[in-house]
């Protein structure tokens, strides 16, 4: 393998807790529930799916299944999808909404992995280049500076700058001809069978990881690093 790809959420970063996620939304508009009122929000939020990067919703309003499919596609219909969502679950503040919208894409509401700096550091140091390939609709690469890992990165492929999400191979594409590597001889890492797996179809190399908390999976990227060659010797 000369170069790998990465996934973004669950795959190299993981975001916080709904309840975090809530927390930091009330602070920013300075509103105040009471322990019960809270728990009873986190819940709602959960169960609605209404925060990006955390658990599938259990079902779609007819209003957000529109845009479901294809919210990665542009920031407005990405901000459309989870808000719609969020909107299900009654708050004091209708502009917590978009709050909550907000504060996802701030560095502060992700954590990477316990082996991404080393993994992502230990590829460097092969010479293997790096990409990030993510479906998402906004720009990542601040949490990537933030949390000390964008000098790891050599290219970002986002979805709402392409208009092209996974599974379809062209955005998979977009980053091998950007790394300037071979396809065959590329790696992606993801934690989505299906989206992820799509590079598979112009011969990259596909490796899942499991989308867990930051705390249940300290070195799920290691093994990547058994799958592309060792550092020349010096």
């Amino acid at each position: 393998m000369t170069a790998v790809l990465f996934d973004f959420s669950g795959t190299l970063f993981r975001i916080e807790s709904t309840e975090s996620w809530l927390r930091g939304a009330l602070a920013e508009r300075k509103v105040e529930l009471s322990g019960a009122e809270l728990a009873e929000a986190v819940r709602g939020l959960e169960a609605a799916g209404a925060l990006p990067g955390g658990a599938a919703p259990a079902w779609l309003p007819e209003d957000v299944a529109s845009v479901w499919g294809v919210r990665d596609k542009t920031p407005e219909l990405h901000r459309a999808a989870y808000t719609g969502l969020s909107r299900r679950v009654p708050l004091p503040d209708e502009r917590l909404h978009d709050a909550l919208y907000d504060r996802h894409m701030t560095p502060a509401a992700w954590r990477p992995y316990p082996d991404a700096a080393e993994v992502l550091g230990a590829l460097r140091e092969r010479g293997i280049r790096v990409g990030v390939v993510s479906n998402i609709g906004w720009d990542l690469r601040p949490v990537f500076r933030e949390h000390g890992l964008d000098r790891y990165v050599d290219v970002y492929v986002l979805s709402y700058e392409h208009g092209v999400q996974k599974p379809d191979p062209r955005l998979f594409r977009a980053a091998c001809a950007e790394l300037g590597a071979d396809p065959g001889e590329v790696l992606m890492v993801g934690d989505d069978r299906r989206a992820d797996g799509g590079a598979a179809a112009l011969g990259c190399g596909v490796h899942f990881v499991d989308h867990l908390p930051v705390a249940e999976r300290p070195d799920g990227l290691r093994p990547v690093l058994g799958l592309v060659p060792p550092a020349p010797e010096k």
